[in-house]
């Protein structure tokens, strides 16, 4: 009989658990998150016109959960990698800009907005020689003490028209 209440009691309770109001993440002003993490991504690629390559840098998540498929990759690099890649290529272009042609922004809350556009740009190498590019990037951006930093994504490179 008593194994019979200790169930009663256990059922019960579960049930009066279970009839808890759901919880929910506190509501966020999404056009305010949204809003800011645009900017960091304009601000971004303005760094990279002012700075080359390097200007990146104070963008890219440092934590191990950053990861980035470029263009032509199969798989994600860490930051180590892709920071390696940048040091690399940076000395080789005279001139970087970028600009955005689309950017849509997706607030999950006020610390991780993920996007997606495309964009269009003009490379120069030491040579002088000029390229014109356009690339599909998404991504997600986290908010840390420093502000927005790019924490993981992708970019393909379109075929030209």
């Amino acid at each position: 009989m008593i194994l019979i209440i200790k169930k009663i009691a256990a059922l019960f309770a579960l049930l009066l658990l279970s009839c808890q109001p759901e919880k929910r993440p506190p509501d966020f002003d999404k056009a305010a998150a949204a809003e800011s993490a645009r900017r960091m991504l304009y601000d971004y690629h303005a760094a990279i016109q002012r700075e080359g390559l390097a200007g990146e840098f104070p963008y890219l998540d440092t934590s191990a959960d950053f990861f980035w498929v470029p263009p032509g990759y199969t798989s994600a690099l860490s930051y180590d990698s892709v920071r390696a890649i940048l040091e690399a290529n940076a000395g080789a272009f005279s001139s970087v800009e970028f600009r955005w042609d689309t950017l849509r922004m997706f607030p999950l809350s006020s610390e991780i907005v993920n996007f997606t556009g495309i964009v269009s740009g003009q490379i120069v190498d030491t040579a002088g020689v000029s390229a014109s590019t356009s690339i599909i990037e998404s991504g997600t951006l986290i908010r840390r003490k420093d502000g927005w930093k790019l924490l993981s994504g992708q970019s393909a490179v379109l075929e030209e028209k």
